[in-house]
């Protein structure tokens, strides 16, 4: 949670230096976070094929295989994160034009948005090793390194941004070029301990060989979790070609109720990621009633915390906003956007912490299908619907989220409770090895 809460900052950081600039940059980083994002949950998938991998193996305490599987899970990460750099330099403008952006809000935003395309490695490879340190229970190393990496973030983006101390002004694309020194730093710190034995794994070159085998398996687990990582993007680029038609304070609204909902995903995703560490451990050790205990307790805690937040959000929504920007006609309308998205809080942690704890542990096909049902079929055409027909406006947009999210809830709960994401085949594997078995 610590760790998410943290990775959450950058976009914070890049969005507080762009009020500063004006809200035409506001939008305009907005959207270009949306594009990386969906850029990034492109191969998160990965991620989480390579959690349910190293979790099993781990819990079966079969290293080897844990060490060989995060080697490969390096190298298709690093695949695909060139074919992304080419996309940003080849079609930033073109992807900034194609959600109804103005010509403001693209030369605004085209360059840093470039910059956090062509720089994809450093956040695929510093998220990778995170997660094969965190599969393999060891969750404070990634916290650290991510410490690292956003205190340089934070540090060096103003310079940056600003022309301070003896640094160049960039403007707001020397806040996405900071963003990439830090995260080239935090993967380092992950690479020191994952490479010289610091954890459970311990990562090296000699016998490397491509083994396209578990690299397609990696794949076939790891592309029904990034279909549902898309998802969430695909629907919020969606929704800024919606709202974009209402102005550009509206979306700047829009996008300040993304901020408020990166809050509430920090201990979703936390609490997802260990429930579906510890479930997939458990699985690899053939104690499947832990494996459920440990997501149904994932969900309780974070419905607890995100109710709080919300409450918090729906009585202070000034509050908030004035963190981003102070702009008279931008706060009015955002307070509205934040209180309607406040609702959602309701139902969007424990939606995270199902969709990411299940497939951890193994089951990626379900929580995408549940994603697409809700999002796609449902949450798109409803806020189209709703933003046109009526006195709804441009506040369909949140209402169309709120009702979404509600259904998914519906869909999750007696899924998880038939219990048929405990029996999906993750690995090939021998019966988990005696405890006193020692990693290497």
């Amino acid at each position: 949670m610590v760790q998410g809460a943290l990775t959450v900052v950058d976009q914070f950081v890049d969005f507080i230096w762009a009020g500063r600039i004006g809200a035409r940059t506001m939008a305009a980083v907005g959207i270009a976070q949306s594009y990386a994002m969906l850029a990034m949950t492109g191969r998160m998938g990965f991620d989480t094929a390579a959690r349910a991998i190293v979790a099993r193996a781990v819990g079966a305490r079969d290293y080897p295989l844990a060490n060989h599987a995060t080697m490969q899970a390096f190298t298709l990460s690093g695949a695909y994160s060139l074919s992304m750099a080419l996309i940003g330099l080849l079609l930033t403008e073109t992807l900034l034009r194609l959600v109804g952006a103005s010509e403001a809000v693209v030369a605004a935003g085209a360059t840093y948005m470039r910059v956090q395309l062509i720089g994809m490695a450093a956040g695929a490879f510093h998220a990778m090793s995170s997660a094969a340190l965190q599969a393999s229970g060891d969750p404070m190393t990634p916290m650290k390194s991510t410490m690292v990496s956003r205190l340089v973030h934070i540090c060096l983006s103003p310079c940056l941004v600003f022309g301070l101390l003896w640094f160049p002004r960039l403007g707001i694309a020397g806040a996405a070029l900071a963003n990439i020194i830090a995260l080239c730093l935090g993967a380092a710190v992950n690479f020191y301990f994952l490479f010289t034995g610091g954890s459970r794994l311990h990562l090296t070159f000699r016998g490397y060989r491509l083994d396209f085998s578990l690299i397609w398996r990696l794949v076939k687990l790891g592309a029904p979790a990034g279909v549902g990582s898309i998802q969430r993007s695909v629907n919020q680029i969606a929704f800024v070609a919606i709202v974009a038609s209402f102005g550009d304070y509206a979306l700047a609204a829009f996008y300040l109720t993304r901020r408020a909902e990166n809050i509430t995903n920090m201990s979703g995703g936390g609490f997802g990621q260990a429930g579906g560490t510890l479930a997939g451990q458990n699985l690899g050790a053939g104690k499947p009633e832990r494996a459920r205990s440990s997501i149904a307790w994932a969900v309780s805690i974070v419905a607890v915390i995100q109710g709080l937040f919300g409450i918090f959000i729906v009585i202070f929504p000034q509050g908030f906003i004035s963190i981003f920007s102070h702009d008279p006609g931008l706060v009015g309308l955002a307070t509205t956007w934040v209180r309607i998205a406040a609702l959602q809080f309701l139902f969007l942690g424990p939606a995270i912490v199902f969709s990411t704890a299940i497939s951890t542990a193994g089951d990626t096909m379900a929580p995408m299908m549940i994603q697409v049902i809700t999002g796609w079929v449902l949450e798109i055409p409803l806020a189209i619907a709703l933003s046109r027909i009526g006195s709804l406006g441009q506040f369909g947009v949140p209402w169309a989220m709120v009702i979404a999210l509600g259904l998914r809830i519906l869909i999750y709960i007696p899924y998880f409770r038939r219990g048929s994401w405990m029996r999906k085949r993750v690995i090939e594997q021998a019966q988990p090895k005696e405890a006193e078995a020692t990693a290497p």
